[in-house]
């Protein structure tokens, strides 16, 4: 049988950076939840608690709408 590999816990990005209100302005730290592709990564790959990725993904839909950041781009 396989051993299974011990899970790697991803960091929380907001807590070390100090963030604790998450801004649509901050266009840096939202890009940072966003793939390549433009969607938003889940909370299991940002380590996020359930109400921070709320916040990020209220903050970068926010921000889409006034241009900041992409919509999710097609794949071709």
């Amino acid at each position: 049988m396989r051993e299974k590999k011990p899970l790697k816990r991803r960091v929380n990005l907001l807590a070390k950076e100090g963030v604790t209100v998450v801004d649509w302005k901050d266009v840096t730290l939202l890009r940072k939840f966003l793939s390549d592709r433009g969607k938003i990564r889940s909370r299991r790959v940002t380590g996020l608690t359930p109400q921070q990725q709320r916040q990020v993904a209220t903050a970068i839909r926010n921000a889409r709408e006034m241009a900041l950041l992409p919509y999710p781009s097609q794949a071709r």
